[in-house]
């Protein structure tokens, strides 16, 4: 489509002696009171105007935004650029591969399928810290990893070959998103378009819903699905309503002893608290000048705990200084400037954006805290986390023995159930550690005696720290956090301190970076001397890859049922997700993470115990090696320098002796091997016609899963363990991989068989068909018994039989990661629709995405409320009318008693509320899915 200008912004900007063509937003009335993410959208339609995708009134819609109004007016976003994480990279180019065939199936040219923005992957989520604690973990890591993962990686080095704009960042180089911000975005893009040199907001859309951390440089960009990240590498815009933008002002500074980890902790629960689903948020006012850069990362980082879609900071000097610390040109830095500057995106702290709604933070009030046992927003003060902990040891600590031969049979202990059943008993419960409620109750002490194969002898009970890991992106790319944990390290090495021997340490930093000043400020003995050895240069414990315990903690902790824990610097402390044998997970700063490896337990209050002895017999306590502010800024200035980072990203793509030497197939279409267990053609495109099926009603359908609230996409599609006698287990040991090669359900998303059979797997899935049964089980109600079965099983039945599938949910459905195989493996397992009270973003867009239509109960409404208990036979009528164009407001759902319902269940009927929020989602779904609409439109 060629470019329509409608309001004349096109004009010249001239920055030294090159001149760029830019689309200027002050020609748009009304584009003086927007925030600083809207003008980026604005310009964004300007530069894609075409007349029939991004309209005129589109254009008029944004300057003349309404803060308050609810949101209703679709745009055409166009992202810069796509970044991508191995896990949901793969996928991707398995598609864009599997699409090459299509294609051609359907007799067009399969170099159609090809990124038409840049696209750049960065390999971080495969290395495992299976070593720990000794000089050669690095290594042997990395090793171990190419061991692992060698077919994935020869994959991608073909798909780097074959398809144009694709850049692939080797293993052990770094995070996507500490790489993101310190090599890859451009915070200006510059780019030729027919012949002429555009400049332009760096925008960005990524795999990992992490990757907001980019907008602590002023650069818009959010997580999606690995399905809309294909979609948008081949040139779709992403839909979208123009959102609310929640101002949120900061004042104050941060007070001593206080780090960037407990802002973002705090700024996490006040924003989840204040409901930011579905919006942007900007941060404003006097007190951003004073946010270094790393700290505007580490909160843009956790945009997806708190909610948001993206948690912009805007443009200015820091944004500059920043930009010339990490080694970009100067050249680069002159356009950025000049170019915010012209377009009105630089930060004026006197100039106050109108906002849809505001909060407001002073710094000075932050005090330290931790997050846990389970998610991320919740917050507690570390002053109280000895308290809070034995509150919240009760739904962990207190599991029958038939519960644990349970557990060894590979589902796993009881816990709290996923979600409670609102979030008011959750809020109650939370506060009790708030001196609220009556005194803790008391847990049944499993002291457990363990000898390690080194000799060392200890006891171990509930609430003992197994693992503490300094690890995730949130607080590796953040020197002050850093560099206060080498500190710490320092002086606890120096009075003789040591890690308990049971506590698993580990180090994986976001970039070499770290490595490198480290060093320069003599910090790595230290770091050392307490068991934290470098273990990789990627996600590690966050995504799950903590790898195994001692093999003697283990059997402790699994025959006593302890309720072991995890401290972690990272964002996501999810059930089942850190390691399958702990069952509590704590995030927390780096020096933190340390401090607990000194303790030992959660079971300690830094206040008042003492964290051992010195070499002259007197107690050691916190604030005795707590490293002062001012040295942590003075080693900050000291030990870091620009040409770290221009020695580190030089070669960036190139990799080592293993990356360069992988042999790698050539060809502009994929060979696909029929043995494989990691790489496999996809079924999605398989008898697909030009034309499209028409939409049908939903008749005769049985309830797969019966949910609670908070379901994450982790309890959908597990990253971590595979276990041994789950249908993934069995289908790897079919296929001759021995146990220990397993890997993770993350490593093998490239096979669509493990993750169908991965789908509603995790350990702590509770499936309320069943009582008190937690993991990847149903009822299959196929059989006249409906007796208790694997969730894949039961489907394979299902789909057998014709009968369709749905699955009824609670509040806050698929949050957490942007996990596209949540809906894929939820579409192959033959769901046809999900019923919950609502949406995390990103994956009712995926849904959609893989033909699966997203539905509400009615407001207020919940399967309980509605008396339905998953055993009715469910029929939803109405949505044939997208047939026809239009897409339903609501559509009627009748759930009528089947053979397995009580005597005397009555029929329930209700409106579910459509969750296709725009016409584009409107046109994936008529397609059966949003690759298939992109390949119909290629062709």
């Amino acid at each position: 489509m060629s470019q329509v200008n409608s309001f004349g912004s096109k004009d010249t900007l001239a920055v030294g002696s090159t001149e760029y063509q830019v689309f200027r937003v002050d020609r748009v009335p009304g584009y003086e009171k927007l925030p600083f993410s809207l003008k980026v959208l604005l310009e964004n339609l300007l530069r894609t105007e075409d007349g029939a995708n991004v309209t005129r009134s589109q254009i008029e819609a944004l300057g003349s935004w309404v803060p308050t109004a609810e949101p209703d007016t679709e745009i055409q976003f166009t992202p810069a650029r796509v970044v991508m994480q191995d896990f949901t990279g793969v996928p991707c180019i398995v598609d864009l591969a599997t699409m090459r065939e299509a294609v051609a199936a359907l007799g067009g040219d399969p170099k159609k399928i090809n990124p038409l923005a840049p696209a750049e992957m960065v390999i971080d989520h495969s290395v495992i810290a299976d070593l720990f604690g000794t000089e050669n973990a690095f290594e042997r890591n990395v090793e171990i990893e190419y061991e692992r993962n060698g077919e994935r990686y020869q994959f991608l080095r073909w798909g780097q070959t074959a398809f144009d704009d694709f850049k692939v960042v080797p293993p052990g180089t770094g995070i996507v998103h500490q790489v993101n911000i310190e090599y890859l975005a451009r915070v200006t893009m510059t780019r030729e378009v027919d012949g002429v040199l555009q400049a332009y907001p760096d925008t960005c859309v990524g795999t990992d819903s992490h990757t907001t951390m980019v907008n602590g440089l002023g650069v818009l960009g959010w997580g999606v699905g690995g399905i809309e990240a294909e979609a948008a590498m081949l040139g779709q815009p992403v839909s979208m309503l123009i959102p609310k933008v929640v101002g949120f002002k900061l004042a104050g500074t941060i007070p001593t002893g206080v780090t960037a980890t407990d802002v973002v902790l705090t700024i996490t629960q006040m924003l989840r608290k204040h409901g930011v689903v579905g919006k942007f948020v900007e941060f404003y006012g006097a007190g951003v000048a004073a946010v270094p850069l790393a700290n505007r990362a580490t909160i843009g980082n956790m945009s997806p705990e708190f909610g948001s879609t993206a948690a912009m900071f805007p443009i200015d000097d820091v944004t500059l200084d920043y930009l010339r610390l990490t080694g970009r040109s100067e050249e680069q830095v002159a356009l950025v400037e000049a170019y915010a500057k012209l377009q009105t995106l630089w930060h004026d702290a006197d100039s106050e954006p109108v906002f849809s709604e505001y909060l407001e933070l002073d710094l000075g009030t932050v005090v330290p805290s931790i997050a846990g046992p389970k998610r991320p927003q919740d917050r507690v003060e570390l002053s109280r986390a000895k308290t809070q902990f034995e509150l919240d040891l009760g739904a962990y600590a207190e599991t029958s023995h038939s519960e644990m031969d349970a557990a060894l049979e590979g589902t796993f202990p009881a816990s709290d159930p996923v979600g409670f059943t609102s979030q008011d008993e959750e809020t109650a419960h939370r506060q009790a550690g708030n001196g609220h409620t009556s005194p803790s109750p008391s847990h049944a002490s499993k002291p457990s005696e363990v000898t390690l194969h080194n000799g060392d002898h200890f006891t171990l009970d509930h609430g003992a720290v197994a693992i503490a890991a300094i690890t995730s992106c949130t607080n590796t790319s953040n020197p002050s956090v850093m560099l206060a944990a080498g500190l710490l390290a320092r002086n606890a090495s120096k009075k003789g301190l040591k890690s308990k021997p049971w506590v698993k340490t580990t180090l994986a930093p976001g970039s070499k970076v770290v490595t490198d000043y480290y060093e320069k400020a003599g910090l790595n003995g230290y770091l050392e001397d307490l068991g934290f050895y470098l273990v990789g240069y990627g996600c590690t414990t966050c995504i799950g890859n903590s790898g195994p315990l001692e093999e003697e903690i283990s059997k402790a902790v699994q025959d006593n049922d302890l309720a072991v824990t995890a401290v972690l610097s990272g964002n996501r402390n999810f059930e089942g997700r850190i390691n399958p044998d702990v069952k509590m997970n704590y995030l927390a700063s780096p020096p933190l993470v340390i401090a607990y490896a000194l303790a030992g337990s959660m079971n300690f209050d830094f206040e008042v115990d003492s964290l051992g002895k010195d070499t002259e017999g007197n107690d050691v306590f916190l604030k005795d090696i707590w490293p002062d502010a001012a040295e942590v800024q003075a080693t900050i200035d000291s030990s870091i320098d620009t040409e770290m980072f221009t020695h580190e990203y030089a070669g960036v793509f190139d990799g080592d002796e293993r990356w360069r030497s992988l042999p790698t197939p050539t060809g502009s279409t994929f060979e696909w091997d029929e043995n494989s267990t990691y790489v496999r053609k996809p079924p999605y495109f398989d008898g697909m016609t030009m034309e499209t099926t028409p939409v049908s009603d939903i008749v005769g359908a049985r309830v797969l899963a019966k949910l609670a609230d908070s379901v994450t996409t982790d309890h959908i599609s597990p990253a971590g363990n595979i276990k041994a006698d789950s249908p993934a287990g069995k289908y790897l040991d079919e296929h001759g991989i021995d146990r220990k090669d397993y890997n993770s359900y993350g490593s093998r998303r490239g096979n669509h068989e493990v993750m169908i059979r991965g789908t509603f797997a995790n350990i702590r899935l509770r499936n309320q068909l069943l009582d008190g049964v937690e993991g990847g089980y149903t009822r299959d109600f196929t059989k006249p018994d409906a007796p208790q079965s694997f969730i894949y099983d039961a489907s394979q039945n299902y789909q057998a039989a014709g009968t369709p599938l749905v699955i009824f949910a609670g509040k806050e459905y698929g949050s957490g990661s942007s996990r596209d195989w949540a809906a894929k493996g939820t579409s192959l397992l033959g769901v046809k629709a999900v019923i919950t009270e609502s949406f995390e973003r990103i994956h009712r867009s995926n849904l959609i995405g893989m033909g699966v239509v997203p539905l509400q109960f009615p407001a207020g409404e919940s399967w309980a409320s509605l008396g339905l208990d998953g055993t009715e036979i469910v029929s939803i009528s109405g949505l044939e009318a997208l047939n026809s164009g239009t897409t339903p407001k609501t559509v009627h759902v009748t759930a009528a008693p089947s053979e397995h319902s009580p005597a005397g269940k009555p029929t329930v009927e209700f409106d579910a509320v459509v969750r296709i929020d725009t016409p584009g989602e409107a046109d994936y779904y008529r397609n059966g899915g949003i690759l298939q609409y992109v390949l119909r439109s290629l062709v």
